[in-house]
């Protein structure tokens, strides 16, 4: 198996909330081989860690949102999208509140945060189980003891002493400092077609070659309209091709959404708005940018497998919905594969 990688240094981020209007805080740092990419909630009594894998989603309504118990964090998927895209495989993820900042509405900022610090490599040893596909034994929830470095230091909130164990070890690997090409961490292979669908909305995952993914969508005002996009990890950058394209919004639907509680942080500066006339607040990153922007959270979403099976895939008007039961899906025949060979 390839190394897998964790961040050189952490880095933080503040901003609202798109749907709580809540501020917060961000800190992403390094983590041990084989802890995955996980958030702590520094912010509540025993700061309660939640992996980020497909087993924790507890609502997919205009974002993806994890749960355990009482305990939430939502919107995490331009984040992980970043993360995933960038290749980096193992990360704590502090957080001070419900919902991971909006920033810009794209992953472009997190991905520059990301490429500002650079990436370690974590060669492989042992045997590797890294909680991938969804097997729930990522970070051993409910122990105590998930992420730490083994001296009960790391995850204080504001000490600054997180992560400095290996951070500042001089016999540490020089970051990677090349690390704008994509790298997604793909694993096995899908080897039959995966469908989900609802209307003519639907998702899937292909055996294929090459791990692709292409996304459409299809809406009434002539700016946006019917929309396609086709994205290679192996030859085309995520940062430049798809991190910067940002979250969009109709106009006339705006008000309705805030009546219901939703997207009480969302603005001008931070999504894309448009109506029958056209964008109030151009330009665009791309032409396409709002297809592209799906796409993203297509990858965001997929990256809750821990790792992406090697496919094509395929949607066309899907949601977070549709995007999470088709990793629900890919997770539960995985575990049913892996059942099969162990008999």
């Amino acid at each position: 198996m390839d190394n897998q990688y964790t961040l050189a240094a952490e880095f933080s981020q503040w901003g609202i909330g798109l749907h709580s209007g809540i501020k917060s805080h961000i800190r992403v740092i390094p983590a041990p081989k084989n802890a995955g990419r996980y958030f702590v909630r520094v912010d509540l009594p025993k700061t309660p860690s939640i992996p980020a894998l497909i087993n924790f989603v507890v609502s997919t309504t205009l974002s993806t949102e994890f749960g355990i118990a009482n305990i939430r964090i939502r919107t995490v998927e331009h984040l992980l999208a970043a993360l995933a895209g960038m290749g980096v495989d193992n990360a704590r993820i502090e957080i001070d509140g419900p919902e991971v900042p909006l920033l810009d509405g794209s992953a472009k900022l997190w991905v520059e945060a990301i490429a500002s610090v650079g990436l370690i490599a974590q060669p492989e040893e042992g045997n590797g189980e890294m909680g991938r596909w969804g097997d729930g034994e990522m970070g051993r929830w409910g122990d105590g003891e998930m992420g730490r470095w083994g001296d009960g230091e790391m995850g204080r909130w504001g000490d600054g002493e997180m992560g400095q164990k290996n951070i500042n070890n001089t016999d540490r690997p020089q970051p990677i400092k090349h690390i704008l090409n994509p790298k997604l961490r793909t694993e096995n292979s899908i080897d039959r077609p995966i469908w989900i669908n609802q209307g003519d909305a639907f998702v899937a995952a292909l055996p294929s070659r090459e791990t692709r993914f292409t996304y459409g969508i299809d809406f009434n005002p002539p700016a946006i309209g019917n929309q396609w996009h086709s994205w290679s990890p192996e030859t085309e950058s995520f940062a430049d091709c798809i991190a910067p394209a940002r979250t969009f919004a109709l106009a006339h639907q705006i008000d309705h959404l805030r009546e219901a509680g939703l997207i009480k942080g969302g603005s001008l500066d931070n999504a894309l708005v448009c109506n029958e006339s056209g964008w109030l607040n151009p330009p665009l990153r791309f032409e396409n940018e709002p297809v592209r922007h799906k796409l993203l959270d297509l990858v965001g979403d997929l990256s809750l497998l821990g790792s992406f099976p090697q496919a094509h895939y395929l949607a066309y008007k899907a949601s977070h919905k549709l995007h999470i039961q088709l990793a629900q899906k890919i997770s539960e025949l995985s575990v049913d594969s892996k059942t099969k060979n162990s008999c």
